[in-house]
């Protein structure tokens, strides 16, 4: 679910206070953009909403959240915004959370 390599490599690009921040900011931003996710929703905002996630995701090595998103891009894109299962990418989200939250709890200290 988690990419811990770029986890790590993120770590050592701005050290792990700066990672907490990242992450810190990172469940803000997302929490919001996941409150406003609906299928009605402009297809535009939709796919705009969705790229940020996608985006967001694979900073912190989220990759099968950000697979999902993307394919909901894809779907905005081609016409297709209500066949999105916003039910499983809010799961995902939530589990991604908790395993990132974990992981990092489980992280000595420096």
């Amino acid at each position: 679910m988690i990419d811990w390599q770029r986890v790590a490599e993120l770590e050592e690009e701005v050290g792990q206070d700066g990672l907490c921040e990242v992450i810190t900011l990172f469940l803000e931003e997302t929490d919001e953009v996941m409150a406003r996710l609906s299928t009605d929703a402009a297809p535009q905002q939709l796919g705009r909403d969705l790229h940020f996630l996608k985006g967001s995701a694979l900073n912190l090595g989220l990759r099968a959240l950000a697979q999902l998103c993307q394919e909901g891009e894809r779907l905005c894109d081609s016409g297709g915004a209500g066949r999105i299962n916003l039910p499983l990418l809010r799961h995902l989200y939530e589990e991604s959370k908790t395993a990132l939250r974990a992981g990092q709890a489980n992280r000595p200290a420096a």
